[in-house]
């Protein structure tokens, strides 16, 4: 897959600032993103978007480089 969690840009788990850093994105837009679209997305996107995020935290590597 390539994505790692970043180590020293981080809030929680790094998720959003692996993917960002791995893509060349600004981080903070991609936890805006991330938290817009568990907002507006009708139905039980917070908790899927909760889950997802802390299972790709506990599954990707942790990076030494971001």
């Amino acid at each position: 897959m390539g994505i790692k969690r970043a180590k020293r840009d981080r809030w929680i788990l790094g998720v959003c600032g692996g993917v960002a850093h791995t893509y060349g994105w600004s981080s903070n837009m991609v936890r805006l993103v991330t938290a817009v679209i568990a907002v507006i997305i009708p139905g039980p996107s917070t908790l899927l978007a909760f889950v997802i995020y802390l299972l790709l935290g506990a599954i990707l590597p942790e990076s030494e480089e971001f």
